[in-house]
């Protein structure tokens, strides 16, 4: 990977971390977007300490205009980009916001990197044979569809439902991206990271913030483990055609019957870019 310039979103703790030092370590140059100033500038001395060439770029996902702001700082720099790895993600144990008043699973689970990956295509167009890689979750079996009547969880919320939504739609763009970038020399995959011990759900308070994660920390992956997916769709040669593809352990599975429907991928497409009043250049 070296001399590869790849941008890792969600880089500051578990398989983001683990998969930027790696990444870092294989001799790719690293663009991190992170939220958190504090915990971008400790990955950034821990890589650098280590050789690696990394640059921080502040975003916070749960503000579009925060994102659009964080695409146009790289943007700005006229870099070429190889690897997109859309890795962030959250779970919520109650219905929250977004700065814009959506869903905030939904909004930075989905939005977010529906607009970034669409703000930052020129640069991955002049990259070599460019790669998109999302990270989804098994989680989408919990949904069936993404359940239009009730888009922003106003009339019910719950969690799994609500982060299975993100996870389906995760999948979704996945497969309709790669349908209109056939012609391009990107691929575009998602995969789903197994059990992993992160982050992920710790910003909550109570029960499902404090007590669960440990409870179930010892059946969990480490965050290395979780990322091997991630590092296999980002570096390994065997997928350099491969695009549209749902991947578990480094291997191409189908994911749920609902998650292979192209009307519905389109349907989430169209909503999407109306929802964002953007549309990606294609």
């Amino acid at each position: 990977m070296r001399g590869r310039h790849i941008a890792v979103t969600g880089a500051t703790a578990g398989i983001g971390r683990a998969a930027s030092i790696e990444l870092a370590r294989r001799g790719a140059r690293l663009t991190l977007f992170c939220r958190s100033p504090e915990k971008a500038a400790i990955l950034e001395r821990d890589i650098r300490e280590h050789g690696g060439e990394v640059s921080i770029i502040i975003m916070d996902m749960a503000d579009l205009a925060s994102v659009r702001e964080a695409a146009k700082t790289f943007l700005l720099h006229n870099e070429t980009l190889d690897v997109l790895l859309n890795n962030a993600g959250i779970v919520n144990t109650s219905r929250k916001e977004s700065a814009q008043g959506y869903e905030e699973t939904l909004a930075v689970n989905h939005f977010a990197p529906f607009l970034l990956t669409g703000l930052l295509l020129p640069a991955l167009r002049s990259g070599r044979a460019a790669r998109i890689v999302n990270v989804s979750s098994g989680a989408h079996a919990f949904v069936k569809d993404m359940g239009y009547n009730d888009m922003q969880a106003q009339k019910k919320y719950s969690t799994f439902h609500e982060y299975g939504r993100s996870k389906l739609a995760n999948i979704l763009f996945t497969r309709h991206l790669a349908q209109l970038l056939a012609d391009d020399q990107i691929t575009v995959n998602c995969l789903h990271p197994g059990a992993v011990s992160t982050s992920l759900g710790t910003q909550n308070s109570g029960l499902m913030g404090k007590v669960l994660p440990l409870l179930l920390k010892p059946f969990f992956r480490t965050p290395e483990k979780g990322a091997e997916t991630s590092l296999y769709l980002c570096c390994s040669e065997e997928v350099t055609e491969i695009s549209g593809e749902y991947f578990v352990n480094c291997k191409a599975v189908k994911p749920r019957r609902w998650a292979r429907d192209e009307a519905a991928a389109a349907r989430l497409w169209d909503y999407t870019e109306q929802i964002l009043d953007f549309h990606y250049s294609l």
